[in-house]
C-alpha cells in the first residue's frame, strides 16, 4: 500500500511541476512534454507533410494566406508584448501554406506551421474569413492547447495502467477498463477538446480584431459551416467540439469583446 501511495505522490508531484501557464488566461496548463521537445518534431512533420502534399504557389490565394498569417502572427505578437509576455514567440517559426485538398480544414502546428486546405476557401468566402480561421487556428498554437492534449493522453494512460496494476482480480480488471476507457472519454477527455475549441474561439477573434477583421464575421463563417455540414454532427457531449449553434452564440457574444481589445490598439475600424 505504501509503495502505491508512493507512486501515486510522484505522480501528482511530476504533473504539478510539469505545468506551464497559459499567457491568455493565467491558469496553469500541463505540460508533460516541453515545446523544446515538441517544436523539433512538429517542424519535422510539417515538412514531412508538404512534400507529400501539393502546395499551392504563386497564386492570389496563396498569397492571401501568408499575407493573413502574417497579420495574425504580429498582432498575437502585440498582444503578449502588452501584456507582459515579451519573448514568448521566440521559438516560434512561423509559415503558412496553402494545399491543393479538397478537405474543408485548416490547422497550426505548435511553433506556427499553419496549413490550409484549398477546400475550405469557399467557406472562408474571403479574406474576413480566412482571418477568422486563421485567428482559431493559430490561438490553438498559442494557446499550448497541442501539449495539453497530448500531457492529458498521458495521464489518462497512466491511470489506466495503474488501475490495471491495482485491481487483481480479472472480472473486476475488465469491468474498469470498459468503464474507465468510455468515462474517462466522454467525461473528462471531449469536454477538455470541446474547452479547447471555445478558448481558440475567443482568442482568435482577439487576434483577428487586431489584425484589423471585422470579428462579427466569426459568426457568419460558422453558419457557412453549418450549411456546409447539412446538420450532419454527432451530439456535442460526444464531440470534440461545440456544436455549431452553441459555437454560433458564443461567438456573436464575444465580438463586443474583441472589438474592445482591438481598441486599445488603436485599432476602430476593419478591412472590407
Amino acid at each position: 500500500m505504501k509503495l502505491k501511495q508512493t507512486l501515486v505522490a510522484l505522480g501528482a508531484t511530476g504533473i504539478i511541476l510539469s505545468c506551464a501557464t497559459n499567457p491568455f488566461t493565467g491558469k496553469k496548463t500541463m505540460a508533460l512534454v516541453p515545446n523544446s521537445q515538441l517544436f523539433p518534431t512538429a517542424f519535422q512533420e510539417y515538412d514531412k507533410f508538404l512534400s507529400d502534399h501539393k502546395v499551392v504557389k504563386g497564386t492570389s490565394d496563396a498569397a492571401m494566406i501568408k499575407r493573413v498569417g502574417e497579420r495574425i502572427a504580429v498582432a498575437a505578437e502585440r498582444w503578449l508584448n502588452a501584456n507582459g509576455h515579451e519573448g514568448y514567440l521566440k521559438d516560434y517559426k512561423w509559415e503558412y501554406n496553402l494545399v491543393d485538398d479538397k478537405t474543408v480544414n485548416a490547422w497550426c502546428m505548435p511553433g506556427g506551421k499553419i496549413v490550409f486546405y484549398t477546400g475550405i476557401l469557399p467557406i472562408a468566402a474571403g479574406e474576413t474569413g480566412v482571418a477568422a480561421i486563421m485567428g482559431h487556428e493559430v490561438a490553438h498554437a498559442l494557446a499550448n492547447h497541442g501539449q495539453q492534449r497530448m500531457s492529458a493522453g498521458l495521464v489518462q494512460q497512466g491511470l489506466a495502467v495503474a488501475g490495471n496494476v491495482a485491481i487483481k482480480d480479472e472480472k473486476s480488471r475488465n469491468a474498469f477498463n470498459q468503464y474507465y476507457g468510455v468515462g474517462s472519454q466522454v467525461g473528462v477527455m471531449l469536454p477538455f477538446s470541446r474547452a479547447h475549441e471555445t478558448e481558440a474561439d475567443k482568442i482568435g477573434l482577439y487576434l483577428m480584431a487586431i489584425a484589423g477583421y471585422n470579428p462579427d464575421e466569426a459568426a457568419e463563417l460558422w453558419k457557412r459551416m453549418k450549411a456546409n455540414s447539412g446538420g450532419q454532427a454527432p451530439p456535442e457531449i460526444l464531440s470534440t467540439h461545440p456544436s455549431n449553434d452553441t459555437r454560433i452564440a458564443n461567438l456573436q457574444a464575444l465580438a463586443p469583446q474583441a472589438k474592445a481589445e482591438a481598441k486599445k490598439f488603436g485599432i476602430t475600424s476593419f478591412r472590407k
